[in-house]
């Protein structure tokens, strides 16, 4: 074969090598076509050419996903940092010229994370980066895992219990679960508080699909502690308002309460009965993360967490 031909022959191989990790990455031919603003035949063909060039089944189907054969995980490890660095040799090229002094940053993170954790680290990138253009997305769950995988975001700031594995998770920070309730109310001042001293009291809880509300409830069940939910509302600061206003108590992490809240709220740790959240960098395996985003990272140390009010226990700091 001349080589022209062995050249072309290689540069053509990258098609069906990138739609077979967009779809090992996305589960999905559908997904990975939108990726790559292709058709769904047109993937189905790339992928049947490459299990034929190989000479093995690469993928199968796992009820509504397809997930890779063990002959399939072996050339992922080795197709995925080819493809991607490839595809990113731009991109990281032009960082290499511009080096920190431009380029973008996006972030994924919840309003919790954002109203509470964040500040402190933005204001030191910033000022350690004027010329980056920060980004912050405001999604929780599964809004933001969607957008790590399809690389609409560099990393993601946040709390995960359960870590998919195509994700990297990184916590950094631990929170306490606390106890909140107006400084006038009976288990503000309860010696020796149980969970079953919760019992007769209304709940305020964000909602049900949210991780709180689910690990609330486990808690309870796992004890055999019956509870009642007054009220459902999203957002920590309106529920720590209607505490204030006693129309119920509530169950928060402690990285929620602040200076201002000492005046107006009692809290107490319910680290016996409920497990700590754990908050960190969440990022897709084997992206490659720019100078911007690995210098944000690097921000994301306990040493910044210095707000006053409350600590990472929730015990008031004067």
């Amino acid at each position: 074969m001349p080589a022209s031909h062995r050249f072309a022959y290689k540069g053509d191989r990258l098609k069906p090598l990138r739609a077979f990790c967009q779809t090992a990455r996305l589960g999905s031919v559908s997904r990975a076509a939108e990726a790559l603003f292709l058709s769904q035949p047109a993937v189905t063909l790339q992928l049947q050419a490459l299990e034929r060039e190989m000479g093995q089944r690469l993928l199968e189907r796992s009820g509504r996903r397809l997930v890779l054969t063990p002959e399939g995980e072996a050339l992922y490890e080795l197709a995925r940092p080819l493809v991607e660095g490839f595809d990113g040799l731009e991109g990281a090229f032009n960082e290499r010229l511009r080096g920190m002094d431009a380029g973008e940053l996006n972030v994924a993170a919840g309003s919790s994370t954002i109203l509470y954790l964040l500040p402190r680290i933005v204001e030191a990138f910033r000022a350690a980066h004027p010329e980056v253009r920060l980004s912050l997305h405001n999604v929780t769950g599964a809004g933001g895992l969607d957008l790590l995988r399809s690389d609409a975001v560099d990393l993601a700031v946040g709390s995960m219990l359960d870590v998919p594995a195509d994700l990297d998770y990184a916590p950094v920070y631990r929170f306490d679960p606390m106890l909140i309730t107006p400084p006038d109310h009976p288990l503000a001042s309860k010696p020796d508080l149980t969970l079953a001293d919760l019992s007769p009291y209304g709940l305020i809880l964000p909602p049900q699909r949210l991780t709180t509300y689910r690990l609330v409830d486990l808690v309870f069940q796992r004890n055999r502690v019956p509870y009642t939910v007054a009220l459902e509302v999203g957002g920590w600061e309106v529920i720590k308002q209607y505490v204030a206003m006693g129309l119920g108590i509530s169950i928060v992490t402690a990285i929620c309460l602040t200076e201002a809240d000492r005046a107006r709220l009692a809290a107490r740790s319910l680290a016996e009965y409920f497990p700590s959240r754990s908050y960190g960098v969440v990022v897709r395996k084997g992206k490659y993360l720019s100078p911007q985003a690995r210098a944000f990272s690097e921000l994301i140390q306990p040493a910044l967490f210095e707000r006053g009010g409350y600590d990472d226990t929730g015990q008031s700091q004067r």
